[in-house]
């Protein structure tokens, strides 16, 4: 039974992304600062689902990683840096 209540709480999970990304479209079209608030929840929730804290962003544990010398880490903030100059030493504790 609680497979079947997991696989429910998936299925709602997908129609809350699907609603959660079209918001995010919305709102860069007219509240940019929402927009972001909601990229950042989304940062985090990728984050946990990669076995991170829910707390943190992918950008802060790749900043940290690649303070570390990890390959993963140096790898997407070089990716990161490049969208945005110095993106994950400013998201450092995030």
């Amino acid at each position: 039974m609680k497979r079947l209540s997991l696989l429910a709480v998936w299925l709602a999970c997908i129609g809350a992304a699907v609603l959660t990304l079209l918001r995010m479209l919305w709102s860069i079209l007219s509240n940019p600062a929402k927009a972001l608030r909601i990229a950042v929840a989304l940062d985090r929730a990728g984050n946990a689902a990669a076995n991170g804290v829910e707390t943190e962003t992918l950008s802060s544990r790749a900043n940290r990683a690649r303070s570390e010398g990890r390959r993963w880490g140096c790898i997407l903030c070089r990716w990161l840096d490049w969208l945005d100059p110095h993106h994950c030493r400013d998201s450092a504790g995030t």
